[in-house]
């Protein structure tokens, strides 16, 4: 009877231990599953809810087309020009910039992996050896040999410390990914800059070598006029200063096409092939003999205006821009903003869990002996098992302080998002505008070269009857040229609006 009992009170005892065990355990996968990280929200955009002047331009895709869009057109298709695609192509194989954006993406990566694997434990191979005296009389020497396999210490993430800097860099590295992703777009958008900005110097300094070339046989024939004394010497110095302006013009034209040349060239990372670059510009000028000059190089001498009239390169198409300011959450440099706060947000939680105890474990498995070439042969099991908890109670508020700290960091990683956005809608409403009112300059321009070509062709004809003086002849040609040289200008900032619209709504990402 009495055995009985003891047997049942053996049961209960053991069932209870069990009980305690799994109870125990279950707490221990709780306090695993806690974390002290609070709960990201995304700021609310501090900007207007709608993009000054988004709505689609006239023309453009419907009215409702979405706004993210832009950001899904590929740069193929958008830069038609084949020289042009060369010429991205290239850069995005060859930049230096976008090589370093790779290469900080893969470091990163190996940052992430070093602290992820902080939440697994490291098994090591490990032998080690001691030779002491033994601490009994006789007092002989003794050797001690261990081999097998060891765990370091391994702390158990109770309160979240390492899952919450494993998240910290996994937002790193999307960080680096976006960061990598502004560098393509804005280098897309570069190379395009730069080629349309070398055709327009390039059309500047053949208007500038058919002025000078035009400036210098009128010069020629007012030298003449004034040697046989039919010309006065005012009209022969305005014909003279006349050329020289047009001789710096062509200076300026052509200090600004080699140094277009040398930007494309870095941006691509190698020397242009003259294949990859916007045609030559070949105008027509007085004087010219063959078959360089022809009917046409006639006919534009005659009518100045064929120069203003044609199409100086091919236009960009317009781009439906949507009404939300939610296209701006599609940019990078927004994203890579929101991955910074984001980080800094799990820092917080790795901050406030320093603040409670840190349990490590270690072991070790293997084999002793007393001597190191029967350690495999005749060693026998050995195995230990420690753990340590460190409990912090007095740091003199460091760990309060880290938690302040991080806190701080958060908020700083706040404003910053806050100004990305803000930055972001400036610089997409500044976009918009400048594509609005450059078109309308655009046009503007040209019309006003138009103007001053028939203004030049009146003059002539007056000057031609006695009817005007040769100051008239030089003022109407002069404005010309200065209207041209506007025109061009104002196409290319016209063109490179276009491309900052398509620039500043992320587009450029995509390929195909």
């Amino acid at each position: 009877m009495v055995e009985n009992k003891n047997k049942a009170a053996g049961r209960a005892v053991r069932v209870g231990r069990v009980r305690v065990s799994l109870l125990a355990l279950a707490a221990m996968a709780m306090l695993q599953a806690c974390s002290l990280t609070p709960t990201y929200q995304r700021p609310e955009l501090a900007v207007p809810q709608a993009l000054a002047g988004g709505a689609p331009v006239a023309g453009a895709a419907s009215d409702a087309a979405p706004a993210p869009a832009v950001a899904d057109v590929p740069w193929r298709s958008y830069f038609p020009d084949a020289r042009l695609q060369s010429l991205v192509g290239e850069a995005l194989a060859h930049n230096r910039d976008l090589r370093v954006a790779i290469l900080n993406i893969e470091q990163m990566r190996a940052a992430y992996q070093i602290q992820r694997a902080d939440q697994l434990p490291t098994v090591n191979a490990s032998v080690s050896g001691t030779r002491q005296p033994s601490t009994a009389s006789p007092y002989r020497l003794g050797t001690t040999v261990t081999g097998g396999l060891a765990i370091p210490a391994f702390e158990l993430d109770l309160f979240g410390r390492v899952q919450a800097l494993s998240d910290a860099a996994a937002a790193q590295v999307l960080a680096s990914e976006e960061a990598r992703r502004s560098v393509h777009i804005s280098l897309v958008a570069s190379v395009a800059s730069g080629y349309y900005t070398l055709w327009a110097d390039r059309w500047q300094l053949a208007l500038a070598e058919q002025t000078l070339a035009t400036r210098q046989d009128s010069l020629k024939l007012l030298q003449l006029k004034f040697d046989n004394g039919v010309l006065n010497e005012l009209d022969l110095r305005s014909g003279q200063s006349q050329v020289e302006a047009a001789r710096v013009a062509r200076a300026q034209a052509l200090r600004a096409v080699a140094q277009d040349l040398q930007a494309l060239a870095l941006l691509v990372g190698k020397p242009v092939p003259a294949g990859w670059l916007p045609p030559e510009v070949k105008l027509p000028v007085a004087g010219a003999s063959g078959e360089a000059a022809g009917q046409a190089g006639q006919d534009a001498l005659k009518d100045p205006a064929q120069f203003v009239q044609a199409s100086l390169w091919p236009g960009l198409s317009e781009l439906p821009v949507g009404l939300s300011s939610e296209v701006l959450l599609q940019r990078p440099d927004v994203a890579q903003a929101e991955q910074a706060l984001i980080s800094a947000n799990a820092n917080i939680g790795a901050a406030r869990a320093a603040r409670f105890p840190r349990i490590s474990l270690t072991g070790s498995a293997g084999a002793a002996s007393n001597s190191l070439s029967g350690l495999f042969d005749e060693g026998r099991f050995a195995w230990s098992f420690g753990g340590s908890l460190l409990a912090p109670i007095f740091d003199a508020g460091r760990t309060a302080a880290g938690v302040d700290s991080a806190v701080a960091r958060r908020d700083i990683a706040i404003a910053q998002y806050d100004k990305a956005v803000q930055s972001a809608f400036r610089e997409v409403a500044d976009a918009l505008v400048a594509r609005r009112t450059y078109a309308e300059q655009a046009e503007a321009q040209l019309a006003q070269a138009q103007a001053e070509a028939a203004r030049l062709k009146l003059s002539t004809l007056r000057y031609d009857s006695g009817v005007a003086s040769q100051l008239d002849l030089l003022d109407a040609q002069r404005a010309l040229f200065t209207a041209q040289q506007a025109h061009i200008s104002a196409q290319l900032q016209r063109q490179l609006a276009h491309i900052s619209v398509y620039k500043a709504l992320g587009g450029g990402w995509a390929d195909r």
